[in-house]
């Protein structure tokens, strides 16, 4: 492992601990070359998820895909990047935990917007006007409308 900083080889674990869901380990880590810090995670692998497309072509899944979309849903939100992460986690633990290991792109996509709805509204009304492909305003503001009224209640 190199670190992201100089890309020098050698670090030294200041310290290890379980992540909440004990299906990956946390490393805080301290690189050998410059001193600076940083955190890695390790997860058991597992077989790979494949991620069926709207088109039928399937591809491997992959989590920066997601981190991506939430980053830029959530982009000067008040939401720390430990909640994107935590969030993220519990989205790739639902997958996991799924009969299927070939999942339609359309439930990761749900997935997403549910926990974004949870999270910060501003940033699943982006999300889902992304992804939901809103042609026009109409559509948006009837998303709004809904949103609005669930609120209300």
């Amino acid at each position: 492992m190199k670190c992201p900083y100089c890309n020098h080889e050698d670090q030294k674990v200041i310290d290890s601990r379980p992540v909440d869901d004990l299906n990956a380990i946390r490393r805080r880590r301290q690189c050998e070359g410059c001193g600076r810090r940083f955190t890695t995670f390790e997860r058991v692998e597992t077989i790979p998820l494949m991620i069926v497309k709207k088109d039928d072509t399937r591809e491997p899944y992959n989590r920066a895909k997601i981190e991506k979309g939430v980053l830029s849903a959530c982009h000067k939100r008040p939401v720390s990047v430990e909640e994107m992460n935590r969030m993220i986690d519990d989205i790739e633990a639902e997958l996991y935990q799924m009969d299927s290991k070939e999942i339609p792109s359309t439930i990761v996509g749900e997935l997403v917007m549910d926990k974004l709805k949870e999270l910060d509204e501003v940033a699943y009304v982006r999300f889902s006007s992304v992804y939901r492909e809103f042609t026009d305003v109409h559509t948006f503001m009837k998303e709004l409308e809904k949103l609005y009224k669930k609120k209300k209640r």
